[in-house]
Protein backbone atom coordinates (compact mmCIF):
# COMPACT_ATOMS: atom_id res chain seq x y z
CA UNK A 1 0.00 0.00 0.00
CA UNK A 2 1.67 3.30 -1.38
CA UNK A 3 0.46 6.32 1.02
CA UNK A 4 0.19 9.44 -1.06
CA UNK A 5 3.62 11.19 -0.21
CA UNK A 6 1.63 14.84 0.40
CA UNK A 7 -0.59 13.56 2.85
CA UNK A 8 2.93 11.70 4.92
CA UNK A 9 4.36 15.23 4.75
CA UNK A 10 0.80 17.21 5.80
CA UNK A 11 0.58 15.13 8.67
CA UNK A 12 4.05 15.42 10.01
CA UNK A 13 2.76 18.18 12.76
CA UNK A 14 -0.20 16.65 13.34
CA UNK A 15 -1.33 15.29 17.41
CA UNK A 16 -0.68 12.03 17.61
CA UNK A 17 1.50 11.05 14.33
CA UNK A 18 3.85 8.76 13.96
CA UNK A 19 4.70 8.18 10.57
CA UNK A 20 6.76 5.05 11.19
CA UNK A 21 3.95 3.58 13.34
CA UNK A 22 1.45 4.69 10.57
CA UNK A 23 3.11 3.49 7.47
CA UNK A 24 3.74 0.15 9.40
CA UNK A 25 -0.29 -0.79 10.17
CA UNK A 26 -1.23 0.47 6.64
CA UNK A 27 1.34 -2.00 5.02
CA UNK A 28 0.61 -4.93 7.65
CA UNK A 29 -2.71 -5.71 5.85
CA UNK A 30 -4.30 -6.07 8.95
CA UNK A 31 -8.06 -5.72 9.08
CA UNK A 32 -10.36 -4.62 12.28
CA UNK A 33 -14.17 -6.51 12.05
CA UNK A 34 -16.66 -4.46 14.45
CA UNK A 35 -20.49 -4.52 15.14
CA UNK A 36 -22.90 -2.72 17.01
CA UNK A 37 -25.52 -5.12 18.25
CA UNK A 38 -29.16 -3.73 17.93
CA UNK A 39 -30.66 -3.26 21.45
CA UNK A 40 -34.42 -3.51 20.06
CA UNK A 41 -33.28 -7.33 18.82
CA UNK A 42 -31.36 -8.77 21.51
CA UNK A 43 -29.67 -12.33 20.82
CA UNK A 44 -32.30 -15.58 21.46
CA UNK A 45 -30.10 -18.19 22.75
CA UNK A 46 -27.54 -18.26 19.66
CA UNK A 47 -24.81 -19.89 20.34
CA UNK A 48 -23.25 -21.06 17.34
CA UNK A 49 -23.19 -17.54 15.98
CA UNK A 50 -19.97 -15.34 14.99
CA UNK A 51 -20.98 -12.14 17.44
CA UNK A 52 -20.71 -14.68 20.01
CA UNK A 53 -16.56 -14.26 19.77
CA UNK A 54 -16.38 -10.99 21.09
CA UNK A 55 -14.48 -8.80 22.36
CA UNK A 56 -16.34 -5.11 23.82
CA UNK A 57 -15.11 -1.68 22.06
CA UNK A 58 -14.46 0.87 25.16
CA UNK A 59 -16.31 3.46 24.13
CA UNK A 60 -19.87 1.85 23.54
CA UNK A 61 -22.49 -0.14 25.18
CA UNK A 62 -23.25 -1.65 22.38
CA UNK A 63 -20.31 -2.12 19.93
CA UNK A 64 -18.06 -5.32 19.52
CA UNK A 65 -14.59 -6.31 17.89
CA UNK A 66 -15.00 -9.75 15.58
CA UNK A 67 -11.81 -12.03 15.76
CA UNK A 68 -12.30 -12.72 12.24
CA UNK A 69 -15.07 -11.19 9.25
CA UNK A 70 -17.64 -13.63 8.55
CA UNK A 71 -19.94 -13.38 5.45
CA UNK A 72 -22.21 -11.27 6.77
CA UNK A 73 -24.16 -12.09 3.05
CA UNK A 74 -24.93 -15.01 4.85
CA UNK A 75 -25.94 -14.61 7.89
CA UNK A 76 -29.44 -14.15 8.65
CA UNK A 77 -29.12 -12.69 11.43
CA UNK A 78 -27.24 -10.07 9.43
CA UNK A 79 -30.51 -9.50 7.37
CA UNK A 80 -32.98 -9.83 10.46
CA UNK A 81 -31.03 -6.28 11.68
CA UNK A 82 -30.15 -7.87 14.85
CA UNK A 83 -26.58 -5.84 14.33
CA UNK A 84 -25.38 -3.68 11.90
CA UNK A 85 -21.33 -3.68 10.79
CA UNK A 86 -19.92 -0.83 11.29
CA UNK A 87 -16.43 0.53 12.08
CA UNK A 88 -14.74 1.00 15.96
CA UNK A 89 -13.79 4.36 15.80
CA UNK A 90 -16.74 6.14 14.60
CA UNK A 91 -19.09 4.43 17.58
CA UNK A 92 -17.18 7.33 19.61
CA UNK A 93 -20.84 9.16 18.35
CA UNK A 94 -22.29 7.29 21.48
CA UNK A 95 -19.59 9.11 24.16
CA UNK A 96 -19.76 12.54 22.34
CA UNK A 97 -23.76 12.11 22.93
CA UNK A 98 -23.80 10.96 26.68
CA UNK A 99 -21.44 13.47 27.89
CA UNK A 100 -23.09 16.13 25.89
CA UNK A 101 -26.54 15.68 26.14
CA UNK A 102 -29.50 14.49 28.78
CA UNK A 103 -30.48 11.34 26.45
CA UNK A 104 -33.42 10.63 28.73
CA UNK A 105 -35.07 13.53 27.72
CA UNK A 106 -37.75 13.69 24.29
CA UNK A 107 -35.13 15.42 22.00
CA UNK A 108 -35.24 16.19 18.14
CA UNK A 109 -31.87 14.91 16.55
CA UNK A 110 -31.32 15.60 13.13
CA UNK A 111 -28.20 13.16 11.55
CA UNK A 112 -27.78 15.61 8.50
CA UNK A 113 -25.20 12.91 6.13
CA UNK A 114 -26.47 9.88 7.24
CA UNK A 115 -26.28 7.12 4.44
CA UNK A 116 -25.45 4.24 4.43
CA UNK A 117 -27.44 4.37 7.99
CA UNK A 118 -24.63 3.32 10.59
CA UNK A 119 -24.94 6.44 13.21
CA UNK A 120 -28.44 6.85 12.86
CA UNK A 121 -29.18 3.44 14.03
CA UNK A 122 -26.33 4.28 16.45
CA UNK A 123 -28.26 7.42 17.49
CA UNK A 124 -32.06 5.33 17.28
CA UNK A 125 -30.47 2.93 20.35
CA UNK A 126 -29.56 5.54 22.37
CA UNK A 127 -32.64 8.18 22.79
CA UNK A 128 -35.94 7.78 24.32
CA UNK A 129 -38.90 6.46 22.80
CA UNK A 130 -40.33 9.49 23.21
CA UNK A 131 -37.47 11.13 20.90
CA UNK A 132 -37.34 11.86 16.91
CA UNK A 133 -34.53 11.49 14.76
CA UNK A 134 -34.68 12.71 11.36
CA UNK A 135 -32.03 11.02 9.03
CA UNK A 136 -31.66 12.73 5.73
CA UNK A 137 -29.32 12.14 2.67
CA UNK A 138 -29.12 14.23 -0.12
CA UNK A 139 -28.18 11.91 -2.80
CA UNK A 140 -31.25 10.03 -3.95
CA UNK A 141 -30.19 6.97 -4.26
CA UNK A 142 -28.27 6.34 -1.07
CA UNK A 143 -31.82 7.71 0.74
CA UNK A 144 -33.21 4.63 -0.44
CA UNK A 145 -30.30 2.31 1.12
CA UNK A 146 -30.28 4.40 4.06
CA UNK A 147 -34.53 3.75 4.17
CA UNK A 148 -33.83 0.25 3.85
CA UNK A 149 -31.47 0.14 6.52
CA UNK A 150 -33.47 1.91 9.25
CA UNK A 151 -36.74 -0.59 8.03
CA UNK A 152 -33.90 -3.25 9.08
CA UNK A 153 -33.27 -1.96 12.32
CA UNK A 154 -36.81 -1.82 13.19
CA UNK A 155 -37.87 1.09 15.00
CA UNK A 156 -40.44 3.50 14.73
CA UNK A 157 -40.05 6.87 15.91
CA UNK A 158 -37.58 8.06 13.30
CA UNK A 159 -38.49 10.16 9.43
CA UNK A 160 -36.08 9.72 6.73
CA UNK A 161 -35.29 12.71 4.06
CA UNK A 162 -33.66 13.44 1.05
CA UNK A 163 -32.99 17.40 1.15
CA UNK A 164 -29.91 19.30 0.94
CA UNK A 165 -28.94 20.65 4.48
CA UNK A 166 -30.04 24.52 3.26
CA UNK A 167 -34.36 23.07 2.69
CA UNK A 168 -33.25 22.66 6.81
CA UNK A 169 -33.89 26.70 7.43
CA UNK A 170 -37.44 25.61 7.01
CA UNK A 171 -36.80 24.58 10.10
CA UNK A 172 -35.31 27.12 12.53
CA UNK A 173 -34.19 26.43 15.88
CA UNK A 174 -36.19 22.86 15.79
CA UNK A 175 -33.61 20.68 16.34
CA UNK A 176 -31.48 19.75 19.88
CA UNK A 177 -28.55 18.18 18.32
CA UNK A 178 -27.29 17.90 14.69
CA UNK A 179 -25.26 15.25 14.23
CA UNK A 180 -22.89 16.47 10.89
CA UNK A 181 -20.49 13.60 9.93
CA UNK A 182 -19.42 15.16 6.58
CA UNK A 183 -18.36 13.98 3.37
CA UNK A 184 -14.95 14.03 3.46
CA UNK A 185 -11.60 13.27 1.75
CA UNK A 186 -11.97 10.28 3.37
CA UNK A 187 -7.88 9.48 4.06
CA UNK A 188 -8.83 7.94 7.59
CA UNK A 189 -10.30 4.50 5.54
CA UNK A 190 -7.20 3.82 3.46
CA UNK A 191 -6.27 0.58 5.14
CA UNK A 192 -10.21 -0.58 4.78
CA UNK A 193 -10.62 0.34 1.70
CA UNK A 194 -7.04 0.94 -0.52
CA UNK A 195 -8.88 1.99 -3.55
CA UNK A 196 -9.67 5.43 -2.19
CA UNK A 197 -6.18 6.32 -1.83
CA UNK A 198 -6.21 6.91 -5.75
CA UNK A 199 -8.92 9.01 -5.37
CA UNK A 200 -7.30 10.95 -2.95
CA UNK A 201 -5.51 14.44 -4.01
CA UNK A 202 -4.67 17.91 -2.00
CA UNK A 203 -7.39 19.88 -4.27
CA UNK A 204 -9.86 17.31 -3.00
CA UNK A 205 -9.28 17.86 0.45
CA UNK A 206 -9.85 21.49 -0.47
CA UNK A 207 -13.34 20.95 -1.92
CA UNK A 208 -13.92 19.26 0.64
CA UNK A 209 -13.03 21.55 3.75
CA UNK A 210 -15.36 24.32 1.43
CA UNK A 211 -18.07 21.89 0.99
CA UNK A 212 -17.67 21.30 5.02
CA UNK A 213 -18.08 24.76 5.66
CA UNK A 214 -20.66 25.50 3.14
CA UNK A 215 -23.23 22.36 4.85
CA UNK A 216 -22.39 23.51 8.09
CA UNK A 217 -23.76 26.94 7.22
CA UNK A 218 -26.50 25.91 5.86
CA UNK A 219 -28.00 23.76 8.73
CA UNK A 220 -26.81 26.38 11.15
CA UNK A 221 -30.62 28.37 11.60
CA UNK A 222 -31.76 24.33 12.51
CA UNK A 223 -30.38 24.10 15.75
CA UNK A 224 -31.82 25.80 18.69
CA UNK A 225 -30.28 28.12 20.78
CA UNK A 226 -28.33 25.76 23.28
CA UNK A 227 -28.35 23.47 21.22
CA UNK A 228 -25.73 20.78 20.43
CA UNK A 229 -23.73 20.03 17.16
CA UNK A 230 -21.45 17.50 16.64
CA UNK A 231 -19.07 17.35 13.79
CA UNK A 232 -17.13 14.23 12.39
CA UNK A 233 -15.44 13.06 9.69
CA UNK A 234 -13.38 9.66 8.26
CA UNK A 235 -10.12 12.25 7.32
CA UNK A 236 -6.67 12.77 8.72
CA UNK A 237 -6.16 16.24 6.88
CA UNK A 238 -6.01 19.60 9.19
CA UNK A 239 -8.03 21.00 6.57
CA UNK A 240 -11.03 19.05 7.27
CA UNK A 241 -10.51 18.61 10.86
CA UNK A 242 -9.15 21.28 13.20
CA UNK A 243 -8.93 24.30 10.49
CA UNK A 244 -13.18 23.32 10.36
CA UNK A 245 -13.04 24.54 14.34
CA UNK A 246 -11.37 27.00 13.91
CA UNK A 247 -13.71 28.56 11.10
CA UNK A 248 -16.47 27.29 13.07
CA UNK A 249 -15.52 29.49 16.37
CA UNK A 250 -15.01 32.33 14.17
CA UNK A 251 -17.78 32.46 12.18
CA UNK A 252 -20.79 31.09 14.14
CA UNK A 253 -21.77 31.65 17.60
CA UNK A 254 -20.28 28.26 19.28
CA UNK A 255 -18.86 27.30 22.62
CA UNK A 256 -16.36 23.97 22.18
CA UNK A 257 -17.49 21.27 24.12
CA UNK A 258 -14.35 18.66 25.69
CA UNK A 259 -15.00 15.03 26.32
CA UNK A 260 -13.47 13.19 28.64
CA UNK A 261 -11.68 9.41 27.80
CA UNK A 262 -9.60 7.08 28.96
CA UNK A 263 -6.06 8.44 28.48
CA UNK A 264 -4.59 4.98 28.04
CA UNK A 265 -6.75 4.05 25.09
CA UNK A 266 -5.27 5.97 21.89
CA UNK A 267 -7.79 8.76 21.33
CA UNK A 268 -5.62 11.55 20.83
CA UNK A 269 -7.06 15.47 21.78
CA UNK A 270 -6.27 17.84 19.11
CA UNK A 271 -7.35 21.66 18.36
CA UNK A 272 -10.45 21.25 20.47
CA UNK A 273 -11.62 17.76 18.60
CA UNK A 274 -10.55 14.18 19.03
CA UNK A 275 -8.10 12.09 16.30
CA UNK A 276 -8.19 8.58 15.86
CA UNK A 277 -5.03 6.55 14.63
CA UNK A 278 -4.99 3.65 13.36
CA UNK A 279 -1.74 2.89 14.81
CA UNK A 280 -3.53 3.42 18.30
CA UNK A 281 -6.35 2.49 18.51
CA UNK A 282 -8.38 -0.76 16.92
CA UNK A 283 -9.95 1.20 14.74
CA UNK A 284 -9.41 3.02 11.46
CA UNK A 285 -9.26 7.32 11.00
CA UNK A 286 -11.86 9.37 12.78
CA UNK A 287 -12.14 12.87 14.16
CA UNK A 288 -15.06 14.32 15.65
CA UNK A 289 -15.69 17.10 18.10
CA UNK A 290 -18.77 18.96 19.79
CA UNK A 291 -20.44 22.44 19.79
CA UNK A 292 -22.99 24.26 21.34
CA UNK A 293 -24.96 26.98 19.90
CA UNK A 294 -25.34 30.03 21.96
CA UNK A 295 -27.22 31.97 20.31
CA UNK A 296 -30.73 32.02 17.91
CA UNK A 297 -33.93 31.18 18.80
CA UNK A 298 -34.84 28.87 21.33
CA UNK A 299 -37.83 26.75 19.53
CA UNK A 300 -39.96 28.10 17.19
CA UNK A 301 -43.73 27.66 17.70
CA UNK A 302 -44.82 25.40 13.91
CA UNK A 303 -48.61 25.59 12.43
CA UNK A 304 -49.49 22.46 10.56
CA UNK A 305 -51.49 23.32 7.58
CA UNK A 306 -52.26 20.13 5.52
CA UNK A 307 -52.71 16.78 8.59
CA UNK A 308 -52.46 13.52 6.30
CA UNK A 309 -55.45 11.47 6.39
CA UNK A 310 -56.26 9.34 9.22
CA UNK A 311 -58.09 5.44 8.79
CA UNK A 312 -61.59 5.25 8.72
CA UNK A 313 -63.31 2.89 11.38
CA UNK A 314 -63.96 0.42 8.40
CA UNK A 315 -60.35 0.29 7.42
CA UNK A 316 -59.06 0.22 11.30
CA UNK A 317 -60.80 -2.91 11.48
CA UNK A 318 -58.73 -4.44 8.98
CA UNK A 319 -55.48 -3.17 10.17
CA UNK A 320 -55.83 -4.01 14.00
CA UNK A 321 -55.73 -7.44 13.06
CA UNK A 322 -51.78 -6.98 11.84
CA UNK A 323 -50.60 -4.50 14.15
CA UNK A 324 -50.09 -4.22 18.00
CA UNK A 325 -51.74 -0.40 17.32
CA UNK A 326 -51.34 1.12 21.50
CA UNK A 327 -49.46 4.05 21.50
CA UNK A 328 -50.30 4.42 17.58
CA UNK A 329 -51.83 6.51 14.83
CA UNK A 330 -52.48 5.26 11.54
CA UNK A 331 -52.15 7.85 8.29
CA UNK A 332 -53.20 7.32 4.51
CA UNK A 333 -51.56 8.02 1.14
CA UNK A 334 -53.88 6.79 -1.60
CA UNK A 335 -54.37 2.80 0.13
CA UNK A 336 -50.47 3.11 1.79
CA UNK A 337 -50.73 2.54 5.41
CA UNK A 338 -48.12 4.02 7.88
CA UNK A 339 -48.14 3.56 11.58
CA UNK A 340 -47.04 7.02 13.70
CA UNK A 341 -45.76 7.09 17.13
CA UNK A 342 -48.71 8.92 18.96
CA UNK A 343 -46.06 11.31 20.35
CA UNK A 344 -44.70 12.30 17.61
CA UNK A 345 -47.66 12.77 15.35
CA UNK A 346 -47.30 16.82 15.09
CA UNK A 347 -43.43 16.12 14.43
CA UNK A 348 -44.17 14.00 12.01
CA UNK A 349 -46.61 16.46 10.11
CA UNK A 350 -44.63 19.48 9.99
CA UNK A 351 -41.99 17.67 8.70
CA UNK A 352 -44.11 16.00 5.99
CA UNK A 353 -44.93 19.53 4.77
CA UNK A 354 -41.18 20.94 4.91
CA UNK A 355 -38.91 18.16 4.02
CA UNK A 356 -38.80 15.73 1.05
CA UNK A 357 -40.00 12.98 3.39
CA UNK A 358 -38.72 9.34 2.19
CA UNK A 359 -40.20 7.33 5.02
CA UNK A 360 -41.72 7.73 8.11
CA UNK A 361 -42.54 5.24 10.86
CA UNK A 362 -43.60 1.97 9.96
CA UNK A 363 -45.08 1.32 6.06
CA UNK A 364 -47.57 -1.41 7.49
CA UNK A 365 -49.09 -2.13 4.43
CA UNK A 366 -51.66 -1.61 1.28
CA UNK A 367 -55.31 -1.83 1.41
CA UNK A 368 -56.70 -3.66 -1.05
CA UNK A 369 -60.23 -5.14 -1.91
CA UNK A 370 -61.30 -5.21 1.97
CA UNK A 371 -57.63 -6.73 3.13
CA UNK A 372 -54.59 -5.59 4.10
CA UNK A 373 -51.19 -6.62 2.06
CA UNK A 374 -48.20 -6.63 4.34
CA UNK A 375 -44.87 -4.30 3.85
CA UNK A 376 -41.81 -5.54 4.74
CA UNK A 377 -41.04 -3.37 7.13
CA UNK A 378 -43.78 -4.26 9.17
CA UNK A 379 -42.00 -7.59 9.47
CA UNK A 380 -38.74 -5.96 10.73
CA UNK A 381 -40.65 -4.00 13.80
CA UNK A 382 -41.76 -5.06 16.23
CA UNK A 383 -44.92 -4.38 16.14
CA UNK A 384 -46.40 -7.18 14.81
CA UNK A 385 -49.98 -8.41 16.11
CA UNK A 386 -49.03 -11.93 18.55
CA UNK A 387 -51.78 -13.26 16.74
CA UNK A 388 -49.90 -13.54 13.56
CA UNK A 389 -47.87 -17.04 12.89
CA UNK A 390 -44.22 -17.43 12.67
CA UNK A 391 -42.57 -20.04 10.38
CA UNK A 392 -39.12 -20.70 12.37
CA UNK A 393 -36.88 -21.89 9.09
CA UNK A 394 -33.54 -23.65 9.47
CA UNK A 395 -30.31 -21.42 8.34
CA UNK A 396 -30.51 -23.48 4.65
CA UNK A 397 -34.17 -22.22 4.77
CA UNK A 398 -33.62 -18.48 5.82
CA UNK A 399 -30.68 -18.51 2.81
CA UNK A 400 -32.87 -19.87 0.77
CA UNK A 401 -35.84 -17.34 1.52
CA UNK A 402 -33.31 -14.40 1.35
CA UNK A 403 -32.14 -15.73 -2.13
CA UNK A 404 -36.20 -15.23 -2.74
CA UNK A 405 -36.45 -18.83 -3.95
CA UNK A 406 -39.14 -21.00 -3.51
CA UNK A 407 -39.31 -23.33 0.19
CA UNK A 408 -41.20 -26.26 0.40
CA UNK A 409 -42.54 -26.02 3.95
CA UNK A 410 -44.92 -28.50 5.90
CA UNK A 411 -47.11 -26.56 7.83
CA UNK A 412 -51.11 -26.69 8.45
CA UNK A 413 -51.92 -23.13 8.77
CA UNK A 414 -52.61 -21.30 5.65
CA UNK A 415 -52.26 -17.41 4.86
CA UNK A 416 -49.50 -15.27 5.33
CA UNK A 417 -46.93 -15.57 8.41
CA UNK A 418 -43.81 -14.78 9.21
CA UNK A 419 -40.41 -16.50 8.17
CA UNK A 420 -37.83 -15.92 11.38
CA UNK A 421 -34.57 -17.66 12.11
CA UNK A 422 -33.43 -18.44 15.36
CA UNK A 423 -36.84 -16.18 16.96
CA UNK A 424 -35.74 -12.90 14.47
CA UNK A 425 -38.32 -12.42 11.55
CA UNK A 426 -36.70 -12.01 8.32
CA UNK A 427 -39.90 -11.37 6.39
CA UNK A 428 -43.43 -12.48 5.17
CA UNK A 429 -44.53 -16.02 3.42
CA UNK A 430 -47.98 -16.32 1.73
CA UNK A 431 -48.75 -20.38 2.94
CA UNK A 432 -51.37 -21.60 0.14
CA UNK A 433 -52.67 -25.14 -0.28
CA UNK A 434 -50.39 -25.78 -3.29
CA UNK A 435 -47.46 -23.83 -2.66
CA UNK A 436 -45.32 -20.93 -0.47
CA UNK A 437 -45.38 -17.40 -1.71
CA UNK A 438 -41.88 -15.81 -0.59
CA UNK A 439 -42.48 -12.35 -0.14
CA UNK A 440 -39.05 -11.05 0.30
CA UNK A 441 -38.78 -7.77 -1.41
CA UNK A 442 -36.79 -8.42 -4.93
CA UNK A 443 -34.50 -5.25 -4.19
CA UNK A 444 -33.09 -6.77 -0.99
CA UNK A 445 -32.80 -10.07 -1.69
CA UNK A 446 -29.36 -12.17 -1.85
CA UNK A 447 -28.15 -12.44 -5.31
CA UNK A 448 -25.17 -14.63 -4.92
CA UNK A 449 -24.65 -18.39 -3.79
CA UNK A 450 -22.91 -20.06 -1.04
Amino acid sequence: MQLPAILLDALQNARGFDKNAFERIHASGEQVTSVRLNPLKPPKGITDHPIHQLTRIPWTAYGFYLEERPSFTFDPLFHAGTYYVQEASSMFLEQALKQTVDLSKPLKVLDLCAAPGGKSTHIQSMISKESLLVSNEVIRSRANVLKDNIIKWGCENVVVTNNDPRDFAKTEGYFDVIVVDAPCSGSGLFRRDPDAIAEWSENNVQLCSQRQQRILADVWPALKKNGMLIYSTCSYSKEEDEDIIQWLLQELPVALCPLSFEPSGGIVASGGGYRFWPDKVMGEGFFIACFQKKEGEEELSFKIRNRPEQLNKKEMEIVEKWIKKEGKVFIKHLNTVYAWPELLENEFSFLLEKLRVVYSGILVGELMRDKLVPEHALAMSNSVADSIENIELTKQESIKYLQRKDLQLHTATKGWQLASYNGHPLGWLNVLTNRVNNYYPKELRILKDI
